[in-house]
Protein backbone atom coordinates (compact mmCIF):
# COMPACT_ATOMS: atom_id res chain seq x y z
CA UNK A 1 0.00 0.00 0.00
CA UNK A 2 2.91 2.37 0.70
CA UNK A 3 4.24 1.76 -2.79
CA UNK A 4 1.00 2.85 -4.49
CA UNK A 5 0.49 6.00 -2.41
CA UNK A 6 2.10 8.27 -5.01
CA UNK A 7 -0.15 6.84 -7.73
CA UNK A 8 -3.28 7.32 -5.63
CA UNK A 9 -2.28 10.86 -4.73
CA UNK A 10 -1.57 11.72 -8.37
CA UNK A 11 -5.09 10.63 -9.33
CA UNK A 12 -7.05 12.33 -6.57
CA UNK A 13 -5.00 15.08 -4.91
CA UNK A 14 -5.84 18.77 -5.39
CA UNK A 15 -3.49 21.70 -4.91
CA UNK A 16 -6.48 24.05 -4.58
CA UNK A 17 -7.98 21.96 -1.79
CA UNK A 18 -4.57 21.90 -0.09
CA UNK A 19 -4.55 25.69 -0.31
CA UNK A 20 -8.03 26.00 1.20
CA UNK A 21 -7.15 23.67 4.06
CA UNK A 22 -4.19 25.91 4.86
CA UNK A 23 -6.37 29.05 4.72
CA UNK A 24 -9.30 28.29 6.98
CA UNK A 25 -11.24 26.63 4.13
CA UNK A 26 -11.83 30.05 2.60
CA UNK A 27 -11.03 31.49 -0.83
CA UNK A 28 -12.04 35.07 -1.61
CA UNK A 29 -11.95 36.78 -5.01
CA UNK A 30 -12.30 40.44 -4.14
CA UNK A 31 -16.00 41.13 -3.68
CA UNK A 32 -17.04 38.97 -6.62
CA UNK A 33 -16.92 35.45 -5.21
CA UNK A 34 -16.26 33.78 -1.85
CA UNK A 35 -15.89 30.01 -1.51
CA UNK A 36 -16.55 28.50 1.91
CA UNK A 37 -15.60 24.84 2.14
CA UNK A 38 -16.95 22.71 4.98
CA UNK A 39 -14.28 21.85 7.57
CA UNK A 40 -14.80 18.12 6.99
CA UNK A 41 -15.54 16.81 3.52
CA UNK A 42 -14.59 14.21 0.95
CA UNK A 43 -12.69 10.96 1.41
CA UNK A 44 -12.89 9.35 4.83
CA UNK A 45 -10.36 6.86 6.18
CA UNK A 46 -12.45 3.84 5.19
CA UNK A 47 -12.78 5.05 1.60
CA UNK A 48 -9.07 5.90 1.36
CA UNK A 49 -8.19 2.44 2.68
CA UNK A 50 -10.50 0.71 0.19
CA UNK A 51 -9.00 2.60 -2.75
CA UNK A 52 -5.45 2.02 -1.53
CA UNK A 53 -6.13 -1.71 -1.24
CA UNK A 54 -7.55 -1.88 -4.76
CA UNK A 55 -4.49 -0.11 -6.18
CA UNK A 56 -2.19 -2.29 -4.06
CA UNK A 57 -3.92 -5.46 -5.26
CA UNK A 58 -3.35 -4.47 -8.87
CA UNK A 59 0.36 -3.87 -8.17
CA UNK A 60 0.89 -6.90 -5.92
CA UNK A 61 -0.74 -9.49 -8.16
CA UNK A 62 0.66 -8.08 -11.39
CA UNK A 63 -0.77 -6.90 -14.69
CA UNK A 64 -1.63 -10.40 -15.94
CA UNK A 65 -3.61 -11.47 -12.87
CA UNK A 66 -7.40 -11.46 -13.22
CA UNK A 67 -8.89 -9.27 -10.49
CA UNK A 68 -12.62 -8.72 -10.02
CA UNK A 69 -14.59 -6.32 -7.85
CA UNK A 70 -17.97 -6.97 -6.24
CA UNK A 71 -20.12 -4.02 -7.33
CA UNK A 72 -18.46 -0.64 -6.78
CA UNK A 73 -15.45 0.00 -4.56
CA UNK A 74 -17.26 3.15 -3.31
CA UNK A 75 -20.23 5.17 -4.57
CA UNK A 76 -18.43 7.54 -6.88
CA UNK A 77 -18.55 7.04 -10.67
CA UNK A 78 -15.21 8.71 -11.42
CA UNK A 79 -13.35 6.59 -8.86
CA UNK A 80 -15.02 3.42 -10.11
CA UNK A 81 -14.11 4.30 -13.69
CA UNK A 82 -10.49 4.72 -12.59
CA UNK A 83 -10.53 1.31 -10.86
CA UNK A 84 -11.96 -0.26 -14.01
CA UNK A 85 -9.30 1.46 -16.15
CA UNK A 86 -6.70 -0.36 -14.08
CA UNK A 87 -8.04 -3.64 -15.43
CA UNK A 88 -10.11 -4.61 -12.40
CA UNK A 89 -13.24 -6.27 -13.75
CA UNK A 90 -16.68 -5.57 -12.26
CA UNK A 91 -19.02 -8.21 -10.88
CA UNK A 92 -22.51 -7.37 -9.68
CA UNK A 93 -22.67 -6.80 -5.92
CA UNK A 94 -24.85 -9.90 -5.64
CA UNK A 95 -23.27 -12.11 -8.35
CA UNK A 96 -25.51 -14.10 -10.67
CA UNK A 97 -25.12 -17.87 -10.93
CA UNK A 98 -23.43 -17.31 -14.30
CA UNK A 99 -20.90 -14.92 -12.74
CA UNK A 100 -20.17 -17.37 -9.93
CA UNK A 101 -19.73 -20.19 -12.44
CA UNK A 102 -17.21 -18.04 -14.30
CA UNK A 103 -14.90 -17.73 -11.29
CA UNK A 104 -11.96 -20.01 -10.55
CA UNK A 105 -9.44 -20.53 -7.78
CA UNK A 106 -6.98 -18.48 -9.83
CA UNK A 107 -9.06 -15.30 -9.50
CA UNK A 108 -8.70 -12.43 -7.04
CA UNK A 109 -11.96 -10.87 -5.81
CA UNK A 110 -12.12 -7.50 -4.05
CA UNK A 111 -14.86 -6.92 -1.48
CA UNK A 112 -15.84 -3.21 -1.48
CA UNK A 113 -15.93 -0.79 1.43
CA UNK A 114 -19.61 -1.59 2.11
CA UNK A 115 -18.83 -5.28 2.64
CA UNK A 116 -20.76 -8.12 1.07
CA UNK A 117 -23.40 -10.62 2.10
CA UNK A 118 -22.27 -13.67 4.05
CA UNK A 119 -23.57 -16.07 1.40
CA UNK A 120 -21.74 -14.24 -1.40
CA UNK A 121 -18.44 -14.33 0.45
CA UNK A 122 -18.86 -18.03 1.20
CA UNK A 123 -19.47 -18.79 -2.47
CA UNK A 124 -16.29 -16.97 -3.46
CA UNK A 125 -14.22 -18.60 -0.75
CA UNK A 126 -15.58 -22.07 -1.55
CA UNK A 127 -14.37 -21.65 -5.14
CA UNK A 128 -10.91 -20.87 -3.76
CA UNK A 129 -10.61 -17.27 -4.94
CA UNK A 130 -8.13 -15.00 -3.21
CA UNK A 131 -10.15 -12.39 -1.32
CA UNK A 132 -9.03 -8.79 -0.80
CA UNK A 133 -11.38 -7.43 1.84
CA UNK A 134 -11.70 -3.63 1.95
CA UNK A 135 -14.77 -3.58 4.24
CA UNK A 136 -14.84 -0.46 6.42
CA UNK A 137 -14.16 -1.06 10.11
CA UNK A 138 -17.23 0.96 11.11
CA UNK A 139 -19.40 -1.35 9.02
CA UNK A 140 -17.88 -4.38 10.71
CA UNK A 141 -18.69 -2.83 14.10
CA UNK A 142 -22.37 -2.83 13.12
CA UNK A 143 -22.06 -6.47 12.07
CA UNK A 144 -20.72 -7.30 15.52
CA UNK A 145 -23.76 -5.68 17.12
CA UNK A 146 -26.39 -7.41 15.03
CA UNK A 147 -24.71 -10.79 15.54
CA UNK A 148 -24.82 -10.11 19.26
CA UNK A 149 -28.51 -9.23 19.03
CA UNK A 150 -29.20 -12.47 17.18
CA UNK A 151 -27.29 -14.61 19.67
CA UNK A 152 -29.32 -13.02 22.49
CA UNK A 153 -32.56 -13.57 20.56
CA UNK A 154 -33.24 -9.92 19.81
CA UNK A 155 -34.59 -9.04 16.37
CA UNK A 156 -32.38 -6.45 14.67
CA UNK A 157 -34.29 -3.34 13.62
CA UNK A 158 -31.97 -1.77 11.04
CA UNK A 159 -32.40 1.88 10.10
CA UNK A 160 -31.27 2.02 6.50
CA UNK A 161 -32.05 1.45 2.85
CA UNK A 162 -32.94 -2.17 2.17
CA UNK A 163 -31.44 -2.01 -1.34
CA UNK A 164 -28.09 -0.56 -0.22
CA UNK A 165 -25.10 -2.92 -0.33
CA UNK A 166 -24.12 -2.14 3.24
CA UNK A 167 -27.56 -2.83 4.65
CA UNK A 168 -27.86 -6.06 2.69
CA UNK A 169 -24.49 -7.13 4.08
CA UNK A 170 -25.52 -6.19 7.63
CA UNK A 171 -28.85 -7.99 7.46
CA UNK A 172 -27.09 -11.13 6.21
CA UNK A 173 -25.01 -11.14 9.40
CA UNK A 174 -28.18 -11.60 11.45
CA UNK A 175 -29.10 -14.65 9.38
CA UNK A 176 -25.63 -16.13 9.82
CA UNK A 177 -26.20 -15.86 13.58
CA UNK A 178 -29.64 -17.48 13.24
CA UNK A 179 -31.53 -14.30 13.99
CA UNK A 180 -34.13 -12.08 12.36
CA UNK A 181 -34.16 -8.51 11.06
CA UNK A 182 -36.53 -5.77 9.94
CA UNK A 183 -35.32 -2.74 7.95
CA UNK A 184 -37.01 0.63 8.47
CA UNK A 185 -36.21 3.70 6.38
CA UNK A 186 -38.56 6.51 7.35
CA UNK A 187 -40.05 7.73 10.60
CA UNK A 188 -43.43 6.82 9.10
CA UNK A 189 -42.17 3.22 8.95
CA UNK A 190 -41.18 3.50 12.61
CA UNK A 191 -44.54 4.92 13.68
CA UNK A 192 -46.32 2.09 11.85
CA UNK A 193 -44.04 -0.42 13.56
CA UNK A 194 -44.64 1.11 17.00
CA UNK A 195 -48.40 1.16 16.53
CA UNK A 196 -48.32 -2.52 15.55
CA UNK A 197 -46.13 -3.34 18.52
CA UNK A 198 -48.54 -1.62 20.92
CA UNK A 199 -51.92 -2.35 19.38
CA UNK A 200 -51.44 -5.25 17.00
CA UNK A 201 -52.81 -5.12 13.50
CA UNK A 202 -53.13 -6.89 10.20
CA UNK A 203 -50.15 -9.25 9.84
CA UNK A 204 -50.56 -9.53 6.08
CA UNK A 205 -50.64 -5.75 5.71
CA UNK A 206 -47.50 -5.43 7.87
CA UNK A 207 -45.55 -7.91 5.77
CA UNK A 208 -46.74 -6.27 2.58
CA UNK A 209 -45.63 -2.81 3.75
CA UNK A 210 -42.13 -4.08 4.56
CA UNK A 211 -41.82 -6.49 1.65
CA UNK A 212 -38.16 -7.12 0.86
CA UNK A 213 -37.08 -5.59 4.16
CA UNK A 214 -37.28 -8.50 6.61
CA UNK A 215 -35.76 -11.92 7.11
CA UNK A 216 -37.29 -15.15 5.87
CA UNK A 217 -39.65 -16.47 8.53
CA UNK A 218 -40.02 -13.10 10.23
CA UNK A 219 -43.32 -12.90 12.10
CA UNK A 220 -44.33 -9.53 13.58
CA UNK A 221 -46.47 -11.35 16.12
CA UNK A 222 -43.42 -13.11 17.60
CA UNK A 223 -40.27 -11.34 16.54
CA UNK A 224 -40.97 -7.84 17.85
CA UNK A 225 -41.04 -8.87 21.50
CA UNK A 226 -37.31 -8.16 21.94
CA UNK A 227 -35.52 -5.82 19.52
CA UNK A 228 -32.09 -4.30 19.06
CA UNK A 229 -31.54 -1.12 17.03
CA UNK A 230 -28.75 -0.81 14.45
CA UNK A 231 -28.25 1.32 11.37
CA UNK A 232 -26.60 1.77 8.04
CA UNK A 233 -23.53 3.77 9.04
CA UNK A 234 -24.22 6.63 6.63
CA UNK A 235 -27.67 7.64 7.87
CA UNK A 236 -28.41 10.95 9.57
CA UNK A 237 -27.53 10.62 13.25
CA UNK A 238 -30.50 12.66 14.42
CA UNK A 239 -32.91 10.49 12.44
CA UNK A 240 -31.39 7.23 13.73
CA UNK A 241 -31.59 8.58 17.28
CA UNK A 242 -35.24 9.43 16.70
CA UNK A 243 -35.85 5.90 15.42
CA UNK A 244 -34.46 4.40 18.62
CA UNK A 245 -36.32 6.94 20.83
CA UNK A 246 -39.69 6.12 19.30
CA UNK A 247 -39.19 2.38 19.48
CA UNK A 248 -37.84 2.61 23.03
CA UNK A 249 -40.89 4.61 24.09
CA UNK A 250 -43.23 1.98 22.61
CA UNK A 251 -41.33 -0.81 24.38
CA UNK A 252 -41.50 1.02 27.72
CA UNK A 253 -45.22 1.64 27.25
CA UNK A 254 -45.85 -2.02 26.55
CA UNK A 255 -43.49 -3.73 28.98
CA UNK A 256 -42.58 -1.08 31.58
CA UNK A 257 -39.32 0.71 32.26
CA UNK A 258 -38.24 -2.00 34.68
CA UNK A 259 -38.32 -4.59 31.87
CA UNK A 260 -36.68 -2.43 29.21
CA UNK A 261 -33.38 -4.32 28.99
CA UNK A 262 -35.21 -7.60 28.34
CA UNK A 263 -36.96 -6.12 25.32
CA UNK A 264 -34.74 -3.35 23.93
CA UNK A 265 -31.07 -2.80 23.08
CA UNK A 266 -29.35 0.12 21.34
CA UNK A 267 -25.75 0.94 20.43
CA UNK A 268 -24.60 4.02 18.51
CA UNK A 269 -23.26 2.72 15.20
CA UNK A 270 -23.22 5.88 13.06
CA UNK A 271 -19.88 6.20 11.26
CA UNK A 272 -17.66 8.83 12.88
CA UNK A 273 -16.62 10.30 9.52
CA UNK A 274 -20.27 10.56 8.43
CA UNK A 275 -21.10 12.44 11.60
CA UNK A 276 -18.08 14.75 11.24
CA UNK A 277 -19.23 15.74 7.75
CA UNK A 278 -22.79 16.34 8.93
CA UNK A 279 -21.57 18.43 11.88
CA UNK A 280 -19.26 20.43 9.61
CA UNK A 281 -22.11 21.16 7.22
CA UNK A 282 -24.33 22.23 10.10
CA UNK A 283 -21.66 24.74 11.08
CA UNK A 284 -21.26 25.92 7.49
CA UNK A 285 -25.01 26.45 7.16
CA UNK A 286 -24.90 28.89 10.08
CA UNK A 287 -22.86 31.27 7.92
CA UNK A 288 -24.45 33.60 5.35
CA UNK A 289 -24.49 31.65 2.07
CA UNK A 290 -26.22 32.37 -1.21
CA UNK A 291 -26.22 28.73 -2.29
CA UNK A 292 -24.70 25.34 -1.50
CA UNK A 293 -23.03 22.84 -3.83
CA UNK A 294 -22.87 19.20 -2.72
CA UNK A 295 -20.49 17.05 -4.77
CA UNK A 296 -20.64 13.27 -4.91
CA UNK A 297 -22.08 10.15 -6.46
CA UNK A 298 -25.83 10.13 -6.83
CA UNK A 299 -26.06 6.67 -5.23
CA UNK A 300 -23.97 7.74 -2.22
CA UNK A 301 -26.07 7.57 0.92
CA UNK A 302 -23.95 9.89 3.06
CA UNK A 303 -23.82 12.47 0.24
CA UNK A 304 -27.58 12.39 -0.22
CA UNK A 305 -28.05 13.21 3.45
CA UNK A 306 -25.74 16.21 3.14
CA UNK A 307 -27.90 17.41 0.26
CA UNK A 308 -31.04 16.94 2.38
CA UNK A 309 -29.53 19.07 5.12
CA UNK A 310 -28.73 21.84 2.66
CA UNK A 311 -32.10 21.74 0.95
CA UNK A 312 -33.80 22.45 4.26
CA UNK A 313 -31.92 25.77 4.56
CA UNK A 314 -31.12 27.31 1.16
CA UNK A 315 -30.82 26.66 -2.59
CA UNK A 316 -28.79 23.45 -2.83
CA UNK A 317 -27.45 21.67 -5.90
CA UNK A 318 -26.30 18.02 -5.71
CA UNK A 319 -23.92 17.35 -8.60
CA UNK A 320 -21.59 14.48 -9.40
CA UNK A 321 -19.00 16.66 -11.15
CA UNK A 322 -18.31 20.17 -12.38
CA UNK A 323 -19.56 19.48 -15.91
CA UNK A 324 -23.11 19.66 -14.56
CA UNK A 325 -22.69 23.44 -14.10
CA UNK A 326 -23.20 24.22 -17.77
CA UNK A 327 -23.56 27.99 -17.37
CA UNK A 328 -24.81 30.55 -14.87
CA UNK A 329 -28.20 30.03 -16.44
CA UNK A 330 -28.25 26.22 -16.44
CA UNK A 331 -27.27 23.47 -14.02
CA UNK A 332 -28.13 19.80 -14.10
CA UNK A 333 -28.38 18.38 -10.59
CA UNK A 334 -29.77 15.34 -8.86
CA UNK A 335 -33.24 15.36 -7.33
CA UNK A 336 -33.09 12.42 -4.95
CA UNK A 337 -36.80 12.61 -4.18
CA UNK A 338 -37.57 11.96 -7.86
CA UNK A 339 -34.46 9.80 -8.36
CA UNK A 340 -33.38 11.69 -11.46
CA UNK A 341 -31.32 14.58 -12.71
CA UNK A 342 -33.22 17.80 -13.20
CA UNK A 343 -32.39 21.12 -14.84
CA UNK A 344 -32.60 24.44 -13.04
CA UNK A 345 -32.34 27.80 -14.80
CA UNK A 346 -30.75 30.99 -13.46
CA UNK A 347 -29.24 29.04 -10.58
CA UNK A 348 -26.11 31.23 -10.26
CA UNK A 349 -27.30 34.83 -10.61
CA UNK A 350 -24.90 37.75 -10.60
CA UNK A 351 -26.08 38.61 -7.09
CA UNK A 352 -24.77 35.29 -5.74
CA UNK A 353 -21.46 35.99 -4.05
CA UNK A 354 -20.96 33.41 -1.28
CA UNK A 355 -21.00 29.72 -2.21
CA UNK A 356 -20.73 26.90 0.30
CA UNK A 357 -19.27 23.58 -0.81
CA UNK A 358 -19.22 20.14 0.76
CA UNK A 359 -18.73 16.62 -0.53
CA UNK A 360 -19.58 13.11 0.51
CA UNK A 361 -17.10 10.64 1.98
CA UNK A 362 -16.68 8.95 -1.40
CA UNK A 363 -15.79 12.13 -3.33
CA UNK A 364 -12.10 12.73 -4.21
CA UNK A 365 -10.49 16.14 -3.79
CA UNK A 366 -9.84 16.60 -7.51
CA UNK A 367 -13.60 16.63 -8.20
CA UNK A 368 -14.10 19.27 -5.50
CA UNK A 369 -11.29 21.30 -7.09
CA UNK A 370 -12.97 21.03 -10.48
CA UNK A 371 -16.17 22.38 -8.92
CA UNK A 372 -14.41 25.40 -7.41
CA UNK A 373 -12.54 26.14 -10.64
CA UNK A 374 -15.79 25.99 -12.59
CA UNK A 375 -17.44 28.49 -10.24
CA UNK A 376 -14.55 30.87 -10.87
CA UNK A 377 -14.87 30.34 -14.62
CA UNK A 378 -18.58 31.13 -14.51
CA UNK A 379 -17.74 34.42 -12.81
CA UNK A 380 -15.04 35.14 -15.38
CA UNK A 381 -12.27 34.93 -12.76
CA UNK A 382 -8.75 33.47 -12.88
CA UNK A 383 -8.50 31.30 -9.77
CA UNK A 384 -4.70 31.14 -9.89
CA UNK A 385 -4.45 34.89 -9.54
CA UNK A 386 -6.35 34.85 -6.27
CA UNK A 387 -4.43 31.91 -4.87
CA UNK A 388 -1.12 33.63 -5.66
CA UNK A 389 -2.33 36.95 -4.27
CA UNK A 390 -3.19 35.27 -1.01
Amino acid sequence: MKEVQAQVVSHYRSRIIDYLRANDNLLEADDQLTILLAKEFGFCYGVERAIDLAYAARKYFGADQRILLLGEIIHNPEVNDQIKAMGIEPLTSRPTPEEIAGLSDQDVVIIPAFGTEVATRKQIEDIGCTVVDTTCGDVMSVWKRVRQYSRNQYTSIIHGKSWHEETMATSSQTLAARGHYLIVLTLQDVDYLCNYLLNGGDRTEFLSRFKGAYSDGFDPERHLESVGIANQTTMLRGETEEVQRRIRKAIVTKYGEENLDRHFQFFDTICGATQERQDALNNLLKRPLDLLIVVGGYNSSNTSHLAEMGEAELPTYFIKNASKMESCMKIRHYNQHQDQEMETADWFPSSARVVGITAGASCPNNLIEDTIKRLFELKGLDIDRFIKDN
